[in-house]
């Protein structure tokens, strides 16, 4: 009996080697096709895309804030939080273009600017509030004030339009006076986390913005507002930076990327990918807290979300060298890569490089899954607290994983013929 089954097994393998074969020798030649304009003009189609998602996102936002100003209680809130937290997803993904792109560099401090002083947005309690030293803006209250003064200037707040708020972002020339953004908005859904390492996140009540003998904490029409002003900056800024990467358009950015040489859209990407895995995410969003215990500077500190944005952060750098954007409708975008690139100059350091991607991705899940435990869920304020041996060593261990990639996108660089990369530390030493 044993003879009559060996010979289709022997054909199925047989059959399977000549697939696998014929499979390997189409990557190949799909590799030798693809071209670097090809890479640099699906760049820019991923930028377009995952940005157009923060926008979608960010529209949802807004009309669930709206919703919750129009009518605040327990469900509206956790609705407007629920929509904050959906919106992150794809946002965090876009900040691999930051680094490398001018235009998105110079816009993003609007949009994503921390850590910041909330003091000066809203009340907090101050026994246990820690702000920057010297700022005079950090505790001024734009809410509860009709004029604030800072560094000797007066401004008059009274009403509290979104170009106002736009104006008001770093006053005093202190870099903790944000007054937009996503996370004024997680600090207006929120509230101040006052649980230090402790498990919990901020607790704001949905009172703080109803109306008459029901308003807790004062200015509650000024709170709410402030929350619709600052929702709808957030959609105008991401609407204007979607179509900075539109195509088919003369005078916006992606024209201007895609003129240039291909070599010096290549070394754009390979900088942003390098630059947000080592300097940014690598050292200020996960060192520098670790370092210095420090659960003020974790990304978002009042939703305690701060593991989703490393996440998500390293999945955009994995996005940018496969050529792969999964989008919030679940479509998966796709095209010619910096990884057909690599591979078709040294297929072995493409697949190192897959794999270290892999493996960060594996690290970074690792953080993310522990935070969203259904028992003893230990979330990145908590792994960060003094003699926590555990989160340390996780951190580490995502810390490690970034910095050795970054290590091979530099010797992608070096093999598609960009010299000196020179991604950004953020001034850390690894």
């Amino acid at each position: 009996m044993t003879r009559f089954h060996l010979a289709p097994l022997v054909v199925s393998i047989a059959t399977f080697s000549l697939a696998a074969q014929a499979q390997a020798q189409e990557q190949t030649k799909s590799n030798d096709n693809v071209t670097p304009e090809a890479v640099v003009e699906h760049y820019a189609d991923l930028a377009h895309a995952t940005f157009q998602d923060a926008l979608i996102t960010a529209q949802k936002l807004d009309e669930a804030t709206d919703a919750f100003i129009e009518n605040p209680n327990a469900d509206t809130l956790e609705a407007a939080k629920q929509a904050w937290l959906a919106s992150r997803i794809p946002y965090q993904q876009s900040e691999v273009f930051r680094f490398g792109n001018p235009v998105v560099d110079d816009w993003e401090g609007q949009v994503n600017a921390w850590p910041l002083d909330e003091g000066m947005i809203d009340y907090v309690e101050g026994d246990d509030y820690q702000h920057e030293l010297g700022n005079e803006g950090a505790t001024v209250n734009i809410i509860a004030s009709n004029e604030i003064n800072v560094g000797g200037e007066t401004i008059d707040v009274s009403d509290l339009t979104p170009q106002l708020l736009a104006d008001l972002n770093e006053i005093g020339g202190s870099e903790a006076n944000v007054a937009t953004g996503y996370h004024a908005i997680e600090f207006l859904l929120w509230g101040q986390d006052l649980h230090g390492f402790e498990a919990g996140n901020g607790d704001r009540p949905p009172s703080d913005y109803q109306t008459g003998e029901d308003c807790t904490h004062g200015n509650c029409d000024r709170r709410a507002a402030y929350l619709d002003a600052a929702t709808d900056l957030l959609v105008n800024d991401l609407e204007w930076m979607t179509a900075q990467w539109a195509p088919e358009q003369q005078d916006n950015y992606r024209a201007e990327l895609l003129a240039l040489e291909p070599q010096e859209g290549l070394q754009r990407m390979l900088f942003g990918m390098g630059s947000l895995s080592l300097g940014e995410l690598a050292g200020e969003r996960m060192k520098v807290a670790l370092e210095a215990n420090s659960f003020e500077d974790e990304h978002s500190c009042f939703s305690d979300n701060t593991h989703n944005a490393h996440y998500y952060n390293g999945k955009g750098i994995r996005n940018v060298y496969t050529g792969q954007y999964e989008r919030v409708d679940g479509s998966e975008l796709s095209g010619s890569s910096l990884s057909d690139l690599v591979a078709k100059q040294d297929s072995e350091l493409d697949d190192t490089l897959r794999q270290q991607l892999k493996d960060s991705m594996a690290a970074l899940d690792t953080l993310k899954q522990t935070a969203e435990a259904e028992e003893s869920p230990m979330k990145f304020d908590m792994m960060i607290a003094p003699g926590n041996t555990q989160g340390s060593e996780m951190i580490n261990n995502a810390i490690l994983t970034l910095v050795e990639q970054t290590g091979s996108i530099e010797q992608a660089a070096n093999t598609l013929g960009i010299a000196s990369l020179e991604p950004d530390t953020a001034g850390h030493d690894f």
